[in-house]
């Protein structure tokens, strides 16, 4: 068995923190420190230096589908943001509801008050 959990009796040999590079030597037996999610992996000093390279190798490998998946992402983050952007500018309300009206809506430019109110009562008298 190779991984081993933080508070488990285990033998003599090294085991790695791979989560903060911690190294723990256990001469006879001992426990293993941490919390409850704390992982080690058994494995002497030569495995981490052949899995070094290897480890290297195989990021350098999928190094470019990062890369295109990362370009995909941004490329459908903006796609995706100018089609809501246009989508919430069209899907207007004509108010706003943090504001109250209470003095009633502005007056249209250009009229006079004269002006606006002849205009109010050629409404009224419609009705």
């Amino acid at each position: 068995m190779l991984r081993y959990k933080a508070g488990s009796k285990v033998g003599k040999g090294t085991y790695w923190n791979f989560a903060n590079g911690e190294r723990i030597d256990v001469t006879d037996e001992g426990v293993l420190p941490g919390g409850k999610r704390t992982v080690y992996f058994r494995l002497p000093a030569t495995g981490i230096i052949v899995l070094g390279p290897i480890m290297g190798l195989l990021y350098a490998a999928f190094l470019p589908f990062i890369g295109i998946a990362m370009l995909v992402k941004v490329v459908l983050q903006k796609a995706a943001s100018m089609v809501f952007s246009s989508a919430r500018n069209s899907a207007s309300f004509g108010w706003r509801p943090s504001e109250s009206y209470l003095a009633g809506q502005k007056k249209k430019e250009g009229l006079s008050d004269k002006e606006s109110k002849e205009s109010d009562e050629d409404r009224r008298g419609k009705e």
